[in-house]
C-alpha cells in the first residue's frame, strides 16, 4: 500500500467580490427610494390609483436593491469566516436568486392589475400621472446607466500548448447579484416607458385599453426575464456545473497522460465568478502517477482554483491529498 498526503494552507476566499457594482448599487437603491416615495406621496394628494400602484410596485426594485447591495457587504464581512468551507460567494448567487423570484412576484402583480383594469376600467388622471411617470423613468434610466457601468461581465478564451493541442473555450463571467440588480432597474424603465405610451395614447386618442395592454406586454417580458434569472441562479446554488465546458478540458487533460486511465469519480462546482472547485478520483495501471503531477497538469485551467485529487492503482490503494492551484 503506498500513502502520500501533501497539507497546504491556502484561502477559501475565492471571489473578490464587485465593489464598483456594491457602490453603484447602494446610489440606485437610494435614487429608487425617493422615487417611490414622491410616486406614492403623489399618488395619495392626487388621488391617483395608477400612480400609487406604480409607487408600491417600484418599492418591489428597491427591496430587491437594497437585498443585492446587503449580499455583497455580507459576502465581505464574512470572507474570511472558516464556517463557510467554499467562501462566501454563494451569498449573492442567493440574494440573486431572492431577486428573480421578486421579480416575478412583480410580473405576476403586473398581469393581475392589468387584467383587472380590463375587466373593470377606472379613470386615469393623465395630467398628474404623465409628468411622474416621466420623472421615474428618468430616474430608472440614470439607474441602468450606474449599475451598466458598474458590472464586470466578461469572457476568458484561454489556449495552451504543452506538448499536445487544447481547444479553445470561452467562459462567461457573470455577476449574477448585479445581474438581477440591473433587471429590476431595466424592467422598472420598461414598465414606465410602456406606461407613459398608454398615458399620451389615452390622454390624446382615447385609448384607454392601450393602458391594461401594454401591462399585460410587460408583465410577460418581465416573467421571461425573471425565469432566465432564476434558472441561471438555482443552477449555480444547486451546483448543477457538470455541464461546463471545463468539464471535458478535465477529462481532456486526463487522457493525455494514458488512455487507459479510467476516471472514476469527478465533481465539479462553481465558487466563484468562473471560479471552480473539483474532487477527482482515478484508476490507473501499475505505473507511477502522483496527485501533484495531475494538479500540475490541470493547473493550466486558471478557472480550477481547489482540486482534490485521489489515485487508486489496479491491485493497491494510494491516496494524494487536496489543494489550491
Amino acid at each position: 500500500m503506498q500513502f502520500q498526503a501533501i497539507n497546504r494552507k491556502h484561502s477559501h476566499h475565492f471571489d473578490q467580490g464587485n465593489p464598483l457594482a456594491e457602490k453603484k448599487i447602494l446610489i440606485a437603491t437610494i435614487l429608487t427610494g425617493i422615487m417611490m416615495v414622491f410616486e406614492i406621496a403623489g399618488g395619495w394628494i392626487f388621488n391617483s390609483m395608477a400612480l400609487l400602484a406604480d409607487g408600491w410596485h417600484m418599492s418591489s426594485h428597491m427591496l430587491a436593491l437594497g437585498l443585492a447591495y446587503i449580499a455583497y457587504r455580507a459576502a465581505r464581512h464574512f470572507s474570511e469566516d472558516q464556517r463557510f468551507s467554499f467562501g462566501t460567494w454563494k451569498i449573492e448567487i442567493l440574494a440573486g436568486y431572492s431577486s428573480a423570484i421578486i421579480l416575478m412576484i412583480v410580473a405576476l402583480f403586473m398581469l393581475f392589475q392589468s387584467v383587472e383594469r380590463i375587466i373593470a376600467p377606472v379613470a386615469i388622471h393623465f395630467n398628474e400621472a404623465i409628468p411622474i411617470a416621466i420623472i421615474g423613468l428618468i430616474v430608472n434610466l440614470i439607474c441602468a446607466w450606474l449599475l451598466h457601468q458598474g458590472g464586470h461581465e466578461h469572457s476568458h478564451g484561454h489556449s495552451h500548448d504543452h506538448g499536445h493541442n487544447h481547444s479553445h473555450h470561452q467562459h462567461d463571467h457573470h455577476d449574477l447579484n448585479h445581474k438581477a440588480a440591473f433587471l429590476h432597474v431595466v424592467a422598472d424603465a420598461v414598465t414606465s416607458v410602456l406606461a407613459i405610451l398608454a398615458l399620451f395614447a389615452g390622454k390624446y386618442f382615447g385609448w384607454d385599453f392601450l393602458d391594461p395592454v401594454l401591462g399585460i406586454v410587460g408583465a410577460f417580458l418581465v416573467a421571461n426575464w425573471s425565469w432566465s434569472l432564476i434558472r441561471q441562479t438555482g443552477k449555480t446554488l444547486l451546483d448543477a456545473e457538470m455541464d461546463e465546458p471545463i468539464v471535458d478540458e478535465i477529462r481532456e487533460v486526463i487522457k493525455q497522460f494514458d488512455q487507459q486511465i479510467k476516471i472514476t469519480d469527478l465533481h465539479v462546482w462553481k465558487v466563484g465568478k468562473g471560479k471552480f472547485s473539483c474532487i477527482l478520483a482515478l484508476e490507473i495501471p501499475n505505473k507511477s502517477l502522483t496527485a501533484d503531477q495531475v494538479r500540475r497538469a490541470l493547473a493550466i485551467h486558471e478557472e480550477l482554483v481547489h482540486i482534490s485529487v485521489e489515485i487508486n492503482q489496479t491491485g493497491t490503494f494510494s491516496f494524494v491529498s487536496r489543494g489550491t492551484v
